[in-house]
């Protein structure tokens, strides 16, 4: 089955697709519906869509292969006990209630109808009946530790990155902003932390090494090769060689801030980056929209362009924005101003699929 791009916007769900003439627009679903993030699983050839409505809130909806659209359950919250105390990092309250799916991610292939979702504020879910119903993971959720996770440029903690190891389908890491990275090795009964060498300066005075406050953008694991891991950090871009255990900072140019990254899945040292300047600026480097990578494992970085805007760009990538297909050749990105783009080379040259576009969330290969 050929390929297609899955995009998730502020007013819909389109499908790209490949033509005679080039990349173009297929079809599009829950027109001016804000759609954050789609999941293609391809165990049964079902379709995923995430929906904020905001004031009516989240929702979930499945497609099986052929079929059409059904709205299934979405993973909820139990009541907040009575009189619990229950503070993040900053000492805001806590607030029971999904509050968005940030991240939707398929089980082993040995579990048919696992489904992972991680959302804000915090809490990480599974189902074992394609989404049909969600139990929330108890053991992260009432972890003490939790109570150190600090809100980032969300205002409240969220979990954005599950990564199913392919050699247990046990072992789960999750990465949390800003709460680090934690791995279970039971199938979620019991965490550990492994965000040990991030840096994180933009916390509460003299936690900036603590791995319990940590905000990783994005975290990805390489496929082939499993013991190897890229995060984009809030504060610059990590790599780690012995299963997340511990990270070593990379420095890239023209800049280590960002929100997106991909690793080739099967050569852990060639990695893709969306650079920009970080904090309230938000922005390209120079107005210049470019892709870094490196295929040395950090060592050096290539910025790439051709095809990309050049002069008073202003796009910003979102964590989910940038994905790589399973081929390691395709990339697809697409931004906050409505632009997509696609590349069939690694990144060396990109062609544009469309401007005008509503805001652009997330990018899936399906």
């Amino acid at each position: 089955m050929a390929q297609y791009v899955m995009v998730s916007t502020r007013k819909g769900l389109f499908e790209v697709k490949k033509r005679s003439k080039g990349w173009e627009i297929a079809s599009a679903d829950f027109l001016g519906d804000n759609v954050t993030l789609s999941l293609h699983d391809p165990r049964d050839g079902a379709t995923y869509a995430a929906l904020n409505h905001g004031h009516f809130g989240i929702k979930l909806h499945r497609r099986d292969r052929g079929g059409k659209w059904q709205e299934i359950a979405c993973p909820k919250y139990p009541a907040k006990p009575e009189g619990l105390n229950d503070l993040d990092g900053w000492g805001k309250p806590v607030d029971w209630s999904t509050q968005l799916i940030w991240a939707l991610e398929t089980g082993g292939r040995d579990e048919p109808g696992m489904l992972w979702a991680g959302t804000m504020p915090g809490g990480l879910f599974r189902s074992r009946d394609r989404g049909d119903s969600w139990d929330l993971i108890r053991s992260l959720w009432d972890m003490p530790d939790r109570n150190k996770w600090l809100g980032g440029g969300a205002d409240i903690p969220g979990i954005h990155s599950i990564c199913v190891d392919p050699r247990s389908s046990k072992t789960v890491r999750v990465a949390v902003s800003c709460g680090g990275v934690w791995t279970t090795h039971d199938g979620g009964k019991s965490w550990e932390q492994n965000a040990h060498g991030m840096h994180f300066d933009q916390g509460p005075e003299g936690v900036a090494d603590n791995p319990h406050t940590q905000d990783p953008h994005m975290m990805v694991q390489c496929a082939a090769k499993p013991d190897r891991f890229w995060v984009q950090h809030h504060c610059g871009i990590y790599r780690s060689a012995d299963n997340a255990r511990s990270w070593q900072e990379v420095k890239a140019s023209p800049s280590s801030f960002g929100f997106g990254v991909v690793v080739h899945p099967k050569d852990p040292d060639t990695a893709w980056f969306v650079p920009g300047i970080k904090d309230e600026k938000r922005i390209p480097v120079a107005g210049a929209l470019v892709v870094t990578r490196t295929r040395d494992g950090g060592k050096s970085f290539k910025a790439l362009k051709k095809g990309l805007p050049q002069q008073h760009a202003y796009d910003v990538v979102f964590r989910h924005g940038l994905a790589l297909d399973r081929t390691g050749k395709r990339l697809a990105m697409g931004s906050t101003t409505g632009n997509l783009w696609v590349s069939e080379n690694q990144g060396d040259s990109w062609s544009k699929v469309s401007s005008t576009l509503p805001q652009v969330y997330a990018v899936r290969w399906a």
